[in-house]
């Protein structure tokens, strides 16, 4: 069905808008992008997949956090924060959403 994440900045209690995003699929020993982009004013981004379709794999999700950091005038702890994860069934939506802070982040599977 699709890919999305949501981006949380929990310090400030709003989405965190205008994070780089990168997407990678794991083939055999090599990470390969397949995609990129970039939170909108809500913290989301739909549209990593581009015309990819979603396979039996394993994925990784790059957030450029100093980068977002660097616009809201202060620094964090972790210049950017990787996301991988395993997709067991293309036929479901997987989300993928990041609670950030500038000394931490969680995150889970979201609906």
């Amino acid at each position: 069905m699709g890919l999305s994440t949501h981006i949380l900045d929990t310090n400030l209690g709003r989405p965190a808008t205008g994070v780089s995003l990168l997407l990678s699929q794991l083939n055999e020993d090599r990470w390969e992008e397949i995609g990129r982009g970039v939170t909108d004013n809500d913290g989301r981004c739909k549209t990593l997949l581009g015309t990819h379709s979603l396979e039996l794999a394993v994925y990784k999700v790059r957030f450029a956090t100093s980068e977002y950091f660097a616009a809201q005038h202060t620094t964090g702890l972790y210049p950017f924060v990787e996301i991988v994860f395993t997709v067991r069934n293309p036929e479901q939506h997987y989300h993928i959403p990041l609670l950030l802070s500038a000394n931490g982040y969680s995150t889970y599977r979201g609906s």
